[in-house]
């Protein structure tokens, strides 16, 4: 039966904590399935096409989960990215929903501080990924009760202390992990297994693929999200802690930075 919906849009700790029994230990597939049996049509899956979302795409096209799959496009992708979303569809013959950033919005930025800004301050880089991803992932979240993602616990430290079940207080709904407990050893050979399309870039030491001029390779022995806002102060990047202080240094993607080999 399905839960009611949530009253006064805050969900009880006892909900959470029931589903966080109900889930654990389960395969991703299960999981999976008893998020759209139980949030009939309010369960919603947000793919970057990673390593680990296209092991969930793969899940809810195969079982055909009644899941609306969507993603961000951000206007400053990878190819490689957008040749794994061609070849997905392609695998899967299913839609992808799409959402885009406000044109406004974007043409402002561009027109004021020109189309690298995120490189000169902690603050024009929150700006971006506000404009690009923050405000479209609201929109594509807005009314639904269940956000499913490809978070892993081993991704870094900060995720570490999450849990495969949450409570997101900012767009007041259930945030599901369902490869929480998942090695990156565990969903490459899941991938093999099943021959799921990937992104050739993690072939090349990208571990975590976001917009182009905000991503490299990690090093060996590097953190997972190393290879993200590399420029930034490290301890500030996953806690969105702000900072003015200018960059005032080298275009980090096509001149040399110091320590970034």
């Amino acid at each position: 039966m399905p839960h009611p919906i949530f009253s006064m849009h805050v969900a009880s700790q006892a909900l959470v904590e029931d589903l966080r029994r109900q889930f654990a230990g389960q395969p991703a597939a299960a999981v999976l399935a008893a998020a759209a049996a139980q949030f009939p049509g309010q369960a919603v899956f947000s793919t970057s096409f990673g390593l680990e979302d296209q092991i969930i795409t793969h899940l809810i096209f195969e079982l055909n989960l009644p899941i609306r799959v969507f993603t961000l496009d951000t206007g400053r992708n990878f190819q490689e990215t957008y040749s794994t979303w061609s070849k997905t569809r392609h695998r899967y013959g299913r839609p992808i929903e799409t959402y885009f950033p406000e044109q406004a919005g974007v043409e402002q930025l561009l027109r004021e501080k020109g189309p690298n800004s995120f490189y000169d301050s902690i603050d024009n880089r929150m700006e971006c990924c506000g404009l690009r991803k923050v405000e479209p992932l609201r929109r594509a979240l807005a009314g639904e009760q269940v956000w499913l993602t490809g978070i892993r616990a081993e991704q870094s430290a900060n995720r570490h202390d999450m849990h495969a079940v949450e409570w997101d207080a900012g767009h007041q709904l259930l945030k599901v992990h369902p490869l929480f407990d998942w090695s990156f050893e565990q969903c490459w050979d899941f991938v093999h297994q099943h021959s799921i399309p990937f992104n050739p870039l993690h072939q090349q030491g990208f571990v975590s693929i976001g917009c182009a001029p905000c991503t490299r390779a990690i090093q060996p022995g590097e953190d997972f999200r190393a290879g993200r806002w590399w420029w930034e102060d490290q301890s500030a990047k996953e806690c969105g802690l702000h900072s003015t202080h200018p960059h005032n240094g080298p275009d980090p993607v096509v001149e040399p930075v110091v320590g970034v080999n």
